[in-house]
């Protein structure tokens, strides 16, 4: 059944895939490291699957003892490509927008590498949107970890809280969002196999069908609450 949700003080995002398409390059560099550690490359079932932690986190257990070897073959790639074929997706700068008009505080936190995310929002003319643009290795920890979270929302000096939406495509981002205690919001189809665990408050099927109730106005937007498991494309991760 729909109900009322006061809306929040502040927003995160996550970047990929809930705010920009920049999916082609991503697996394209990853490919490029995995084959010239002679490794298959990945399918985009397979990427989808697997690519959801940061790459400290993730690459030892796919390249082993070499994996900054791995890392850097990654990086020399994505940093030629990544800025290439970035898009907005559909709704993304007028959710921005609604919510600013709101007087709402937005931040991004993000496994992908800082000095990408940052240069990604400020290609698309973003930056001005957000307070803080967290990405990979900026805090102690990457997410799922609150680190990021509490540097994220600093510059407002707010807490992690009910009064924070965490918006975001993966298990990873309700993950996070539930371990802080903020409201967990899944933006598509859902990516992972954890929603079980950690399911989202409201689903939207992007982010142009959240903007819309936003933009009503009002202090509460109606939504559906999400009580069925997530359908997803995922069927295990590594």
């Amino acid at each position: 059944m729909p109900h009322s949700l006061t809306l929040p003080r502040a927003v995160l995002y996550d970047w990929d895939n809930t705010l920009v398409d920049n999916w082609g390059t991503v697996r394209a560099a990853l490919n490029h490291a995995l084959v010239s550690f002679d490794l298959p490359p990945w399918s985009e079932e397979e990427a989808r699957i697997r690519i959801k932690q940061s790459m400290r986190d993730s690459f030892p257990r796919i390249f082993g003892e070499r994996w900054t070897d791995a890392r850097d073959l990654f990086y020399a790639y994505f940093a030629e490509h990544h800025l290439d074929h970035l898009r907005p997706l559909p709704g993304a700068e007028s959710l921005l927008k609604t919510f600013g008009r709101r007087g709402i505080y937005q931040a991004v936190v993000s496994n992908k590498t800082g000095k990408f995310l940052r240069a990604e929002a400020d290609a698309l003319g973003w930056t001005h949107y957000f307070g803080k643009l967290v990405g990979s290795q900026d805090a102690p920890f990457d997410k799922p970890h609150g680190a990021p979270v509490t540097m994220a929302l600093e510059p407002a000096g707010l807490q992690p809280g009910p009064d924070v939406w965490f918006l975001g495509d993966a298990d990873i981002d309700m993950e996070c969002a539930h371990g802080a205690g903020m409201v967990p919001v899944l933006i598509g189809l859902g990516e992972g196999s954890g929603f079980d665990r950690f399911p989202p408050a409201h689903r939207h099927v992007d982010c142009e069908a959240l903007c819309g109730l936003v933009g009503e106005g009002g202090d509460t937007i109606s939504v559906q609450t999400v009580v069925e498991t997530v359908r997803t494309r995922a069927k295990s991760a590594p």
